[in-house]
């Protein structure tokens, strides 16, 4: 793509480094056009067009974000507009200065980095510094690629502009390092990313303090920082702070690391069972401790080889280093399973392999990564981060023969190698130290995304040789690249400060790349000749590191891309592989559709089969949700359409091999997480992190369906006996005993039974207490707000009068539901109800939670009000309606803990009363994992977006909200 050649002298970085010091000082880079034009700008070779961006929260209709008339190319998904436009567009909705237009973002962007380019010599001419404009313009445009989130929050505004989504800090041994570690940790919250670090030199409760008392422990300190993280929203946003929590395994309080969260995870389940609101995001669990954190203990080849031989293993004291204490490690490796099994924490981190590939040794160890451990290297350091869409490099002639464009893959990653190194030059950073580290070792992540999609339309199974195959290629040939353009630019701008301290272990991690990829599997003809591109440019990486030395310390990982997946209308996210063969699309002017993947008709089409089959097998899919049985699909293929979930699911190994066939070429290493069904046995999860040490991964990380209690899954049912004291008498009854031509006042009794409620709406609290007849519904309310005497007070008791004289004249109470809910006046916003999650206004909340007690089923459902525990039965079955038996499962509730519906009315003998005109809610899904749960009648196992209400998926090992684009990761 490029060539180096002598022009006017710039940069100061010429002088680290023998390899430098030897090579000319005026050098710049000559670019090549790849996707661009002479003469063209790539925004007039396509065609734009106006869109109005409207959000709403599914649950309630309340519009979370609007702007109209924004511009987009045609070609765009509303998916990836919307998310654009609400996610990356800056400035204030509605005022002058907010961007409106996809042009406006890539111009923020494009221009400030073309400008760092040029102020650090990094073209030869300013020819050269336009084609890399145009080029990175064209890329961006079409969806080839894009930078991690922080870059279109930052880049080009009046604010720091940060660029990192990922941060590794260290904390020492002392009160003032880890008050240091509560303030930095903060500040990357503040900032909307997120940040990990190693515990293990603090000194274990079981060693003493110089005092003579003992020391705290780092366990205890771990409460400290997880309360600051529960308290800083991440971004502003409403989601919770990102953050790993690393413990060597040699550490005295390992035991009491891994038994953290298994401890309040038996916390939650009784505060559930005791009726707590203890839901992710329910105003209960914040009670409990150590859930805003993701806990990895760091193994050693030591401990792996006690384990392997049944052995014991020492604990050793962190200022001494000596054994204060032994364990058996089989026992101890057991223990921490069995916590994966039963919470999903901690994960693994293997020590000894991520330092074996490790480019600065001598500056330090690795010994943490961040929150979704992709990024691993030294302390107090940050990446930035960019994927490429893989789908956008494979090339079809529509006849089934197909082939994966390796030479404009490589010309892409060098451009975006290129342009992430120049960021480094202008970028901000959270702290001091951070930015010191950064700027001398330079750490980049090129990555990609939509690799399940990429091996289904070519036919290869996600679990299968050919798979990891093709997956290894791409990702060698992606790393070799990363590498030969650090090299080049080396040779221009110089290499890394830190390089000649650790010129000699960073070239022989180089050699280690270049074995692996020479040793590596060739399958078939679409993988060898990205194989045989590979290790050229393993070849190119040895010969120009030898001259010019690196510009990098690490170049590549595999990051979850989960709101830039979306930017890029990606299929699957990172290197996961396929969510579902049958997807859920917007479409433009509103509405919905399902459809099957574009991949499987390539997929059909590579596997050899006619149009006519493929249109029948492709009929049967969208169907039935599965290849199972369809027609003309031969069995041995169905393997090729093994999704995440399912009914053909890929098995837990089949994740952790795809992971090992692609570790050996990565600077870093994978955000992953291997889902396990919940019939997975403690057994199976200690086999899976075995494996992941013996296939040489860095990281692995479990989750067993069903395994938390936080998260919205089948409602498990726990107010029946609360069902029956509050149940009131029917509606249409007590409306046909006192609807008269006169209206007739049915005073209650003396004794009448009641329910009081309190509740928040936008931060206003207040009680609500509703009494009802004996037999015949409801008959009063009463509503205290603000102080006795205050203009509110009286006003909350007029308005409870006006209503109360209503009811007892026979006014049904559905009627003063139609007319007062969705008023809107403040205050509104969040209730700390959860049937009734956004409210309008205090009257919308309050006549919402009226109908949730006293109407029947029916009338409700028609006014679509529906409790927490039917909106999540609609998601599983289809229909809001309860089974005529409910069997109480497993889970984990997101409804309120009381149940306040009513019991359905007796057929009554006038019309009126009939419930004929209600007809059960069709099946609706807002995203692909919804979709997915009403095929297959299972609940992903999944928190709903705060931002709109949307079950999220897995990427990587994060969430992802297909609605928003809202993360619940760092990147």
């Amino acid at each position: 793509m490029t060539e180096t050649t002598s022009g006017p002298a710039r940069g100061s970085r010429a002088k680290a480094g023998k390899a430098a010091a030897a090579a000319p000082a005026a050098k710049g880079l000559r670019i090549e056009r790849i996707h661009t034009t002479p003469g063209t700008h790539p925004y007039d070779e396509v065609v734009w067009e106006r869109r109005d961006v409207v959000m709403t929260n599914w649950r309630d209709g309340s519009i979370n974000f609007e702007q109209r008339g924004v511009e987009f190319p045609d070609s765009w998904s509303v998916n990836a507009v919307n998310i654009v436009t609400s996610k990356y567009f800056r400035g204030a909705v509605g005022s002058p200065q907010r961007e409106s237009s996809l042009r406006q973002l890539i111009d923020r962007v494009v221009m400030t980095y073309r400008k760092a380019g040029e102020d650090h010599g990094y073209f030869v001419s300013p020819d050269d510094a336009e084609i890399f404009e145009h080029e990175l313009t064209w890329a961006l445009l079409h969806q080839v690629f894009s930078f991690n989130s922080p870059v279109w929050f930052n880049v080009g505004t009046a604010q720091p502009q940060q660029v990192s989504a990922c941060f590794i800090l260290s904390v020492d041994d002392s009160m003032e390092s880890i008050l240091d570690w509560y303030k930095e940790e903060g500040m990357i919250f503040k900032g909307g990313s997120g940040a990990g670090l190693n515990l293990s030199r603090i000194r274990s409760s079981k060693e003493l303090l110089s005092s003579g008392g003992n020391a705290s422990g780092p366990v205890s300190f771990m409460r400290g920082a997880d309360a600051s993280a529960g308290t800083i929203k991440s971004g502003g946003a409403t989601r919770r702070a990102a953050k790993m929590v690393v413990l060597d395994v040699d550490h005295p309080d390992v035991e009491a690391f891994i038994e953290t969260k298994v401890k309040e995870e038996e916390k939650i389940r009784a505060l559930r069972d005791a009726g707590f609101d203890m839901d992710l995001g329910g105003d209960d669990i914040a009670s409990v401790q150590y859930q805003n954190a993701n806990n990895s203990v760091r193994v050693n080849e030591e401990f792996m080889k006690a384990y392997e031989n049944g052995g014991k293993f020492g604990l050793r004291a962190r200022m001494t280093g000596e054994v204060i204490e032994e364990v058996d490690a089989k026992a101890l490796f057991r223990r921490l399973a069995e916590a994966a099994w039963a919470c999903a924490d901690p994960g693994i981190q293997y020590d000894d392999v991520i330092n074996h590939w490790h480019t600065t040794p001598e500056t330090g160890r690795i010994t943490a990564s961040n929150p979704c451990s992709e990024y691993m290297h030294l302390d107090n350091s940050s990446c930035n981060l960019a994927s490429l869409n893989l789908m956008k490099f494979l090339d079809d002639d529509g006849k089934g023969n197909q082939r994966f464009d390796a030479v404009r893959f490589a010309k892409v990653v060098e451009l975006v190698i290129t342009a992430m190194d120049i960021s480094i030059s202008f970028a901000d950073f959270p702290t001091q130290k951070i930015g010191e580290t950064t700027r001398a070792f330079r750490q980049l992540g090129v990555g990609y995304a939509n690799l399940g999609a990429l091996l289904m339309a070519t036919g290869h199974a996600y679990d299968s040789e050919g798979g990891r195959a093709i997956a290894g290629a791409i990702t060698s040939l992606m790393t070799g690249t990363s590498y030969k353009r650090s090299a080049e630019l080396a040779a221009v701008v110089g290499p890394y400060d830190g390089y000649a301290r650790n010129a000699t272990a960073h070239k022989r991690v180089m050699k280690q790349h270049s074995d692996a990829n020479a040793v590596a599997t060739r399958m078939d003809d679409l993988d060898t000749p990205v194989w045989a591109a590979a290790t050229e440019a393993w070849q190119d990486v040895l010969r120009l590191g030898e001259k010019n030395g690196f510009r990098n310390a690490q170049a590549s990982l595999l990051a979850p891309t989960g709101t830039i997946g979306l930017m890029m209308d990606c299929d699957t996210t990172g290197i996961e592989p396929d969510l579902a063969l049958v997807k859920f699309k917007k479409l433009v002017g509103g509405g919905s559709m399902q459809i099957v993947n574009n991949t499987v008709p390539q997929a059909l089409h590579r596997l050899g089969y006619q149009q006519e089959q493929i249109e029948a097998i492709v009929a049967h899919i969208s169907e039935h949700g599965s290849v199972l049985d369809a027609p003309g699909l031969k069995p041995e293929h169905y393997e090729v359409f093994d999704c995440a979930m399912g009914e053909r699911s890929i098995a837990p190994m089949g994740h952790v091999r795809m992971m090992a066939a692609t570790q050996p070429f990565l600077s870093g290493a994978i955000s992953k997480t291997v889902n396990m069904p919940e019939s997975a046995s403690v057994e199976e999860i200690e086999e899976i992190y075995y494996e992941g040490w013996k296939l040489g991964l860095k990281a692995l990380a479990i989750y067993r369906d069903n395994c938390k209690v936080g998260q919205p899954l089948s409602a498990k049912k726990k107010a029946d006996e609360k069902k029956a004291e509050q149940a009131p008498a029917t509606a249409p009854a007590a409306v046909e005993k006192v609807v008269e031509y006169r209206p007739v006042r049915r005073r209650l009794p003396k004794g009448r039974p009641g329910i009081t409620t309190s509740f928040t709406v936008g931060g206003a609290e207040g009680y609500m207490t509703a009494n009802s007849y004996p037999d015949d519904g409801l008959g009063e309310v009463f509503l205290k707000m603000s102080k006795q005497g205050s203009t509110l007070a009286g006003m909350m008791d007029a308005f409870s009068i006006a209503v109360s004289v209503g009811l007892q004249y026979g006014v049904p109470l559905e009627t003063y539901v139609s007319k007062f809910t969705n008023m809107r006046f403040e205050p509104a916003g969040l209730t700390d109800d959860p049937d009734v999650r956004m409210a309008q206004s205090i009257v919308d909340y309050i006549f919402r939670r009226l109908a949730l007690d006293f109407l029947p089923f029916e009338t409700r459902s028609a006014l679509g009000i529906h409790s927490a525990d039917e909106r999540q039965r609609h998601l599983d079955t289809g229909s809001y309606e309860p089974a005529a038996e409910e069997v109480d499962v497993e889970g984990l509730a997101q409804s309120a803990p009381r149940q306040t519906e009513a019991p359905k009315p007796a057929a009554a003998a006038t019309p009126e009363a009939e419930p004929a005109a209600v007809t059960p809610a069709p099946k609706t899904a807002h995203n692909s994992t919804e979709l997915l749960e009403i095929q297959l009648g299972l609940n992903a196992d999944a928190p709903l977006c705060f931002s709109c209400g949307t079950k999220m998926r897995r990427a990587g090992s994060c969430y992802l909200c297909e609605g928003c684009g809202s993360t619940s990761g760092c990147s």
